[in-house]
């Protein structure tokens, strides 16, 4: 099954260092994630004035309980910097499909 997962910062003053301060986690387990095939494609989110403010990942996993444990251990859900995330059900076409 694949997911769009969208991730929006909060918007309070500690949001972009509360983000940097997760982003090498973060990374690391997207890294981890491509490894295993679950991670097809992410992009950070900016504002107006080009900072990030959340992040976009399509992820495919066997099913939505994997997505929630993985969930339950990405960084950026651990540290706070996600305020609120959207998940929708998605199929990306093969052709964008490594």
């Amino acid at each position: 099954m694949q997911f769009i997962v969208t991730g929006y910062d909060g918007n309070d003053d500690k949001a972009l260092e509360r983000r940097m301060n997760a982003r090498e986690d973060h990374l690391n387990m997207v890294d981890e994630m491509i490894e295993k095939g679950h991670d097809l494609y992410a992009a950070a989110l900016l504002d107006e004035s080009g900072n990030m403010k959340g992040s976009m990942m399509v992820v495919e996993f066997a099913s939505r309980e994997q997505l929630d444990a993985w969930l339950k251990v990405e960084p950026y859900i651990i540290n706070n910097v996600w305020q609120r995330v959207e998940i929708v059900e998605c199929k990306v076409a093969a052709a964008f499909v490594k």
